[in-house]
């Protein structure tokens, strides 16, 4: 997959620490295409997954795993229909920039990478960090002997909705998978429902402890739930009012 174009000056200062100084990394918010189907497609898609989570809350409850594992194909279809309609896919011309102006269209696939294809590595490459995301939930108190199938489905669904649409638009950039890594990228849709997704299953651990006995508070009905709904939140908002805001580090100037 074509990395995700990033732009570098050079760090200014006097005397030869300036020659040695690193380059100042200008990494710019990935804009969702400016058309009514991208639109429709990018608010539809939440809709969606609220209602599929809503629709097997129950079953959820019942059999976290036999649900699971049958919605994955479901999710994974969702997003990748997301990623293709809505999403530059990293190494497009002319994607790391500002929003289009008003009346100016963003360019769907101007001889660049193509989407579905992008796609699909992106999605292969998503699953690759499933062990990497049960070792973190592990590490979070998720058990450690028992209740591996919940585990491992859990950081499944966490891969289709948070690091799936950060490596479809952001491909494999060492620099900017650093900064977002780092939570120094600016904000955009991908990196919202990275960052929604996180602090969904963070929050989502909260009744788990609680001694109130019952059904909902098993393992992983809570985190699944938070990470559906702070996704779909953390796109919302990053895509809109925090568009192009930062976490964390000092704001870079876009071209």
């Amino acid at each position: 997959m074509p990395s995700a174009k990033t732009t570098t000056t050079a760090a200014a200062g006097p005397g030869p620490e300036a020659a040695e100084a690193k380059p100042k990394i200008l990494l710019h918010p990935v804009p969702v295409y400016d058309s009514p189907l991208a639109k429709g497609v990018s608010v539809g898609r939440v809709a969606v997954l609220l209602g599929l989570l809503a629709w097997q809350m129950d079953n959820l409850v019942a059999d976290p795993v036999s649900t699971l594992w049958r919605a994955l194909p479901v999710v994974a279809a969702v997003q990748a229909v997301y990623a293709v309609l809505c999403i530059p896919p990293a190494g497009s011309p002319g994607k790391a920039g500002k929003k289009p102006r008003p009346g100016e269209k963003a360019r769907k696939n101007d001889g660049g990478a193509n989407p579905i294809s992008s796609a699909i590595i992106a999605l292969l490459l998503s699953t690759l960090t499933v062990p990497a995301l049960y070792a973190l939930f592990v590490l979070f108190g998720a058990p450690f002997l028992s209740h591996t199938a919940h585990t491992a489905l859990c950081a499944a669904h966490f891969a289709l909705l948070g690091v799936f649409p950060v490596v479809h638009a952001r491909g494999l950039d060492r620099t900017a998978l650093v900064a977002v890594a780092g939570a120094t990228a600016p904000l955009d849709e991908t990196f919202g429902a990275l960052v929604g997704a996180a602090a969904g299953a963070w929050l989502g651990a909260v009744p788990i402890p609680l001694d109130w006995d019952r059904d909902w508070q098993r393992w992983p009905v809570t985190i699944v739930v938070g990470v559906y709904l702070g996704a779909a939140a953390g796109s919302l908002l990053a895509g809109t009012v925090l568009y192009g805001k930062r976490m964390a580090g000092s704001p870079v100037k876009a071209d």
